[in-house]
């Protein structure tokens, strides 16, 4: 069940409802009962954590962590040596 936010117009009192999507939205605040509850547009924050995600158990070898693959070999050259301002030059 997803958790929604609202917030009363007239008191500005907000809280968090556990609800199922098919409930009607809550209309009546619960800390002024005044019927100007309004539901507030919100992402949900979640983390994938554990076995079973695409990063632990979908990839082969050694691509377990592409973003850190990636920047390494990005800021070397392609003889895996670190190129200062006149050490690729040179070597071409």
């Amino acid at each position: 069940m997803p958790i929604y936010e609202y917030q009363c117009k007239a008191c500005g009192h907000e809280h968090e409802v556990l609800q199922k999507m098919s409930e009607p939205p809550l209309l009546h605040c619960p800390a002024c009962s005044q019927p100007e509850l309004i539901k507030k547009i919100s992402a949900a924050g979640f983390r994938l954590k554990g076995g079973g995600w695409y990063e632990t158990d979908f990839k082969s070898g050694g691509k377990k962590n592409v973003a850190g693959t990636e920047s390494k070999s990005a800021d070397s050259g392609s003889n895996g040596k670190s190129c200062g301002s006149s050490a690729c030059a040179a070597e071409s």
